[in-house]
């Protein structure tokens, strides 16, 4: 399944979408195709042609990125690896959403590494990845991480291009191995990087990237575990607008795959070796959706997405908020949060980081714009698990991803 990797807000305005009421700053060559950005999954009207037509979309999203770290908001030296052409310039508006979507997640992501063991195997699975780069982002930190057994799954047309361009460029050879294909549709490497610990175990001491190409559809609590899961060590999930395209009972069934395979207080060696982890009940699940479907933006915004033939039914299922903490519940995890984007720029990101993404582009003219596009995104996590298991940071009780009231530093 396909997920974006940008929140394309402005380009859900249709016909109104542009028209800032400035001085026009920025405007560029190139207006978000994309909708809702890189979109991931069919819905209601799934088929061949509304996969192709989720699946196409990851090139608005991989553009859109590109544009946020040209222009200094994120940095991402892989970015470009994934884009095609020249490089489109997009609305201060779409590079600001890019920016604090990218960063929400990136915190999250964060703070479960923080909270988990660097001496023992923690995992993160992205359901539909696409071209996103946070792997390599991850593998080639000056923070040295280490242990990360790291999935992405995605169509497997999206899956073989990624292993492709991952195989075949050179910047990326002192990073990760040659993707060794493990089927036809899954590819496995090892990072190339040598993380600074007192570990002597070279076998517990690497990340992995384990790519799969496979549709989403097909994961249900009674399928097959994935090559190289693994079942006792603490988990995060990763769904950026992707389940938010299937119908709720098959993005719980997904959901169930997950828990079914990585359950509560796992202790037994399923040859993995992975039993002695110490947060091993840990599983955590970080959602980035549409909310808001019902009022006068969120209407027009179902309404231009029907047009290019997408549906989106868990937005019906879950349009506000607490709906999404609820739906995390439902689905297993103990505790839940969310915050829509506008909030997490106001809440997440600190003064200082403001003033240097504001002075990128001098400023941003659609303020009030801003608001209504961003409040009706959101990102939402849940977890399950924890407690003594991690590294804590300071940041709250160890085994918690409770990341509220904390800031954002830098553009990265």
């Amino acid at each position: 399944m396909s997920a974006p990797s940008i929140p394309n807000l402005l380009s859900l305005r249709g016909g109104t979408a542009g028209r800032g009421r400035g001085r026009g700053r920025g405007r560029g060559r190139g207006r978000d195709r994309g909708g809702l950005g890189r979109s991931g999954g069919p819905g209601s009207a799934a088929g061949p042609t509304h996969d192709a037509t989720i699946q196409g979309t990851d090139t608005d999203a991989a553009v859109s990125r590109l544009s946020a770290v040209d222009l200094g908001y994120l940095s991402d030296p892989y970015a470009g690896l994934f884009v095609q052409g020249p490089a489109t310039r997009r609305l201060p508006i779409i590079n600001r959403g890019t920016y604090t979507r990218t960063t929400a997640i990136d915190k999250l992501v964060d703070r479960f590494l923080t909270i988990t063991s660097p001496d023992e195997p923690r995992q993160i699975v992205s359901l539909g990845a696409g071209t996103d780069t946070r792997s390599l982002r991850l593998f080639a930190s000056p923070q040295n991480h280490r242990n990360i057994t790291y999935h992405e799954i995605d169509f497997p047309t999206i899956m073989a291009r990624k292993q492709a361009i991952i195989s075949s460029h050179p910047s990326l050879r002192t990073i990760l191995s040659t993707p060794e294909p493990l089927s036809a549709t899954t590819w496995h490497a090892r990072s190339l990087t040598q993380p600074n610990n007192n570990n002597n175990n070279n076998n517990n001491n690497t990340n992995t990237l384990t790519l799969h190409g496979l549709d989403l559809r097909t994961l249900i609590p009674s399928s097959p575990k994935l090559p190289k899961l693994l079942s006792s060590a603490p988990t995060l999930l990763l769904s950026e607008c992707c389940l938010c395209y299937l119908p709720p009972s098959q993005a719980a069934s997904v959901l169930s795959h997950f828990t079914t395979h990585i359950p509560a207080n796992n202790s037994n060696n399923d040859g993995d070796n992975d039993s002695n982890t110490t947060n091993n009940n840990f599983l955590g699940l970080v959602l980035y959706e549409p909310i808001l479907p019902h009022d006068a933006f969120g209407r027009t915004m179902v309404s231009n997405l029907a047009a290019r033939g997408i549906a989106m039914p868990t937005l019906d299922a879950y349009p506000t908020a607490a709906d999404q903490e609820q739906r995390l519940r439902e689905a297993g995890f103990e505790r839940a949060r969310a915050r829509s984007v506008d909030r997490v720029w106001e809440e997440w990101v600190s003064e200082l980081e403001k003033e240097r993404v504001d002075s990128l582009e001098g400023g941003l003219d659609e303020v009030e714009e801003w608001h209504l596009l961003a409040g009706h995104y959101i990102v939402a996590w849940g977890w399950r698990g924890g407690g003594s298991g991690g590294n804590d940071g300071g940041g709250g009780t160890g085994g918690d991803l409770d990341v509220s009231g904390e800031d954002v530093g830098g553009g990265g």
